[in-house]
């Protein structure tokens, strides 16, 4: 089938993947809300900014936007609501005096890896309750392969 931007079947496949992909990705990610909420009082985006932490000790707000294709001043917000829990803390960039270098806690590094379980275990009931095994491998194929050339070219990126 050829791909074009005309009104004809090709065009209607694309609009259905992109409300597919949308509805998919709102309804795993409340669900994972929900649960993270009732068991660890965190939402989605902490946890998802927590995790990101642990991995990359002393990254950057501008680095965790750039991951989470957000804007600079909404990560920002999201860093000042985990130091306010206690779970993240800003240290000065000796590098530049215009940032801060971000890492987590004792207690948000506690919170992340107790959270983690909730997470995963949340994932692999959703969507492999619904998937077989090659079924979830060519989703993930396929999802990879569009986000590395989305991020390559830098589409859909802020610009503040």
């Amino acid at each position: 089938m050829e791909y074009t931007s005309s009104g004809d079947r090709a065009a209607a496949d694309f609009s259905e993947l992109f409300a597919d992909l949308v509805r998919c990705e709102t309804r795993l990610y409340n669900a994972l809300n929900d649960r993270l909420r009732e068991r660890h009082g965190i939402v989605t985006s902490q946890y998802e900014f927590l995790s990101y932490l642990r991995g990359h000790p002393g990254c950057r707000v501008a680095d965790l936007a750039a991951e989470f294709a957000i804007g600079v001043g909404a990560t920002s917000k999201g860093i000042d609501r985990l130091e306010q829990q206690g779970w993240a803390a800003r240290r000065p960039n000796p590098a530049d005096r215009r940032s801060s270098l971000l890492t987590l806690t004792d207690d948000g590094a506690r919170l992340v890896e107790e959270a983690e379980q909730t997470f995963t275990s949340g994932l692999a009931e959703l969507l492999g309750g619904t998937l077989d095994a090659p079924s979830l491998s060519a989703v993930t194929r396929a999802l990879s392969t569009l986000r590395s050339a989305l991020e390559h070219d830098q589409v859909g990126t802020p610009t503040g």
